[in-house]
């Protein structure tokens, strides 16, 4: 749940940071599946924290089983089951060993409440905190990433994916369907961005 307010809090801090027009999306910061060199599936780096991964994949498999019997209990096998594997995640992460994305992923994947802000030569990871408390009880938006572009990265918003010069990429996951209709209002085909909103 995203509650009224936050977006805006967000779009006014980069507005006034920025003095460009600014896009904000609310992306999703659990679930990202990496692709690296060095790093697990789930974006933590190899060889750290062993006993606690040990604990954590006794834990994930109990979880996994029980998953599996509320699948196959929903006619998995039979067209009615609408579960994936609780273990699938899709690779939204690629590059390199050391690759320039893990700069912006380190950053995401402890935030409460990650929105990415854009401008004509901006991009911002902005944490907000919860997005299920009212705006008026929340902390400060706080901006834990930033780049130029496109001398740091290059955007393609269509695509939703964010490409540095080492070839590393990072492909956002939105929030929602409401942040896909946001995100919409200001693309058009083939890759043009109306900064202001499209054109009625």
């Amino acid at each position: 749940m995203v509650r009224p307010g936050f977006r805006e809090r967000v779009e006014t801090l980069m507005r006034d940071q920025w003095r460009e027009p600014v896009i904000v999306v609310r992306v999703r910061e659990d679930g990202l599946g990496f692709d690296v060199p060095g790093r697990r599936l789930d974006g933590t780096v190899k060889g750290k924290r062993l006993v606690r991964r040990f604990f954590w994949n006794i834990l994930r498999g109990l979880g996994g089983g029980v998953a599996y019997v509320f699948y196959f209990a929903n006619g998995a096998g039979s067209g009615g089951g609408k579960l994936g594997s609780p273990f699938q995640r899709a690779i939204s992460v690629t590059g390199p060993a050391d690759a320039m994305a893990l700069g912006l992923l380190d950053r995401l994947r402890p935030a409460d409440g990650p929105w990415l802000a854009f401008s004509p030569s901006h991009v911002a990871l902005v944490d907000t905190g919860s997005t299920q408390r009212d705006p008026a009880d929340a902390p400060p938006p706080e901006i834990v990433w930033q780049a130029c572009t496109p001398q740091a990265l290059e955007v393609n918003l269509r695509r939703r994916k964010l490409t540095w010069p080492d070839g590393s990429s990072f492909t956002f996951p939105l929030h929602g369907r409401t942040e896909e209709r946001h995100l919409r209002k200001y693309l058009e085909a083939p890759d043009i961005v109306h900064w202001n909103g499209r054109p009625e």
